[in-house]
């Protein structure tokens, strides 16, 4: 088959509608191309032999046979970058643990603005998916972990992680790996708002770590994490010896609300030589500024590499930028926490 040049895509949904909706959409872009749609998941299958799609969208709840189902069925054997379109639910984080690589929320079609902010929402990450990895890379064994030729006796007293695409399955990655005493991590994650709540619930049932949403005059402490609201910033503020966590409204910064650099700057200010800073995989610069300041203040940085990286972009800015100390694999960034605090709370 003679490609186009452009981004192709298939939409598999059980709404004409809302194959109808999407196709429509992403059309009106230039470089992308809706090459097919599909109502289930076989019909998928026929389709993606046949039109040998760059990006899937598929829905969840469908006939036959569920959309996780079908992705964990399709990707070891076809490794198409899938952005999982669907109503808010636990699902889409089980479809992330699957291997897809992104996740949007349905509009409500009644009303125009929420299907054009959606729209461009769905754009930007099929261009983001076109060259995302599909399957995360595991690493090798965690005990060859790279070591830091610095001091790890300071108390790093909190730890500041910043994500985007790719994110949510690289934070429970590392997360997982930790003890219950290590101290307070605070999390920006680029997310729509109320999915920040459900992934936060997700990772308190999954890790030894108390997590939650951050709200405003949240006190962090050893096993604490928490995870900025999906549209608001968040930052830190010192006061005497404890840590706690503003939110607030703001316009984007880099383009995100809430935003890796907004944290990870009050971190270098309010912190400085007793924090620890990691980028992790994510499109786009967010957290490079930030990550720098927090190097210069005496953090210690931390960057995911190329290898495990769903997609390589913020991690490479903020390595090009000489924001990172040092580049690891995923699987290596947990151990690596523990390490440097060696179960160290905050002072």
């Amino acid at each position: 088959m003679i490609k186009s040049g452009k981004i192709r895509v298939l939409i598999v949904d059980d709404s004409m509608v809302y194959r109808e909706v999407l196709a429509k959409g992403l059309s009106t872009d230039p470089i992308i191309e809706v090459v097919a749609t599909a109502k289930d998941p076989f019909d998928a299958r026929d389709k993606i032999l046949e039109f040998e799609p760059d990006v899937m969208t598929c829905d969840v709840e469908m006939p036959r046979m569920n959309g996780i189902d079908f992705i964990k069925r399709l990707l070891p054997q076809y490794p198409l970058p899938v952005i999982v379109v669907s109503t808010i639910s636990d699902a889409v984080f089980e479809a992330m643990n699957a291997g897809a690589v992104d996740f949007v929320n349905k509009p409500d079609i009644r009303y125009s603005s929420e299907v054009e902010s959606f729209l461009k929402d769905l754009i930007k990450k099929v261009k983001i998916a076109k060259n995302a990895k599909v399957h995360p890379y595991t690493g090798r064994n965690p005990s060859a972990v790279s070591t830091i030729n610095r001091s790890s006796g300071m108390d790093r007293g909190i730890i500041g992680i910043g994500a985007s695409t790719g994110g949510t399955e690289a934070i429970h990655t590392i997360l997982k790996s930790l003890p219950d005493q290590i101290p307070g991590i605070v999390i920006v994650q680029h997310i729509p708002p109320v999915f920040s709540r459900m992934f936060a619930e997700r990772l308190n049932g999954s890790t030894l770590l108390q997590v939650k949403e951050a709200e405003t005059g949240d006190l962090l402490g050893p096993g604490k994490v928490l995870i900025a609201p999906g549209d608001r910033h968040m930052r830190i503020k010192k006061r005497g010896n404890e840590y706690r966590v503003e939110c607030f409204e703001g316009e984007k910064v880099n383009g995100h609300c809430p935003s890796v650099d907004v944290l990870f700057e009050s971190i270098a200010k309010e912190a400085g030589n007793h924090a620890i800073g990691v980028i992790l995989t994510g499109m786009g610069y967010d957290g490079a500024r930030g990550l720098l300041a927090m190097k210069r203040s005496g953090a210690i940085t931390i960057g995911q590499d190329q290898e495990s990286s769903i997609v390589y972009g913020m991690p490479k800015v903020a390595h090009e930028a000489g924001a990172v100390e040092q580049q690891m694999p995923l699987i290596q960034i947990g151990p690596m926490l523990c390490s440097l605090t060696k179960g160290l709370t905050n002072k």
